[in-house]
């Protein structure tokens, strides 16, 4: 090893560059892959089975607020709704605060099932941490806390280059709202296109 290449690898900056290169790329794929055997196992697609961990995750929710969310249309949301529901691992309910709406939520029944399926992985994850110190185990949990905002952020910035642009520089949104504003965003842009297509012999207003 030369001595330009031990200072690089001592600042820390050669195991940075297989950490994105190699070893993040690699485990992304890896959790992909592992999810999707976790979805067919449960006999779900692997749509369903995210929109599933976010209900968990999160608690109950509108279908809006999950399309919103997951970046799905409402069609393809009501196939995830009527999938999840039909295997008996979601229930709607009508919200308490507006009638109209109805909240999705898990069925708590189905927890215990879900979890065997996870626990051998789980089991092999707490062996892993068990190897730890705490010093080690805090950089773990900063470091996937702060991917998983970095990861939202860049979510957002692809499906809505425009609006994330503009709240980068004001820096007032977080991530995760951000992706409800370009969402939020786009279908307004759509409604009001499909008003316009609608009354063709309808003159614009000057804009001011």
């Amino acid at each position: 090893m030369t001595k330009s290449s031990t200072v690089h690898d001592r600042n820390g900056q050669g195991i940075q560059e297989q950490i994105i290169a190699r070893f993040i790329p690699r485990h992304s794929t890896a959790a992909v892959l592992f999810h999707q055997a976790i979805a067919e196992r449960l006999g779900l697609g692997p749509t369903d089975m995210q929109c599933l961990h976010l209900l968990r995750e999160r608690g109950p929710m509108t279908g809006g607020k999950l399309a919103t969310i997951t970046g799905l249309t409402s069609g393809a949301i009501t196939g995830v709704v009527a999938r999840l529901e039909t295997s008996g691992y979601l229930r709607r309910t009508p919200d308490k605060h507006d009638q109209r709406k109805q909240n999705l939520m898990t069925v708590m029944e189905k927890g215990p099932e879900i979890a065997a399926v996870f626990a051998p992985i789980r089991k092999d994850m707490a062996a892993l941490l068990a190897s730890f110190d705490s010093r080690q185990l805090g950089a773990v949990a900063e470091f996937l806390s702060s991917t998983t905002g970095f990861i939202y952020h860049h979510l957002a910035l692809l499906r809505a280059p425009e609006v994330m642009a503009l709240d980068t520089v004001s820096g007032s949104a977080s991530a995760e709202a951000r992706v409800t504003r370009s969402q939020h965003s786009k279908r307004k842009a759509q409604s009001r296109s499909a008003s316009l297509k609608a009354q063709p012999g309808k003159k614009k207003a000057k804009s001011t």
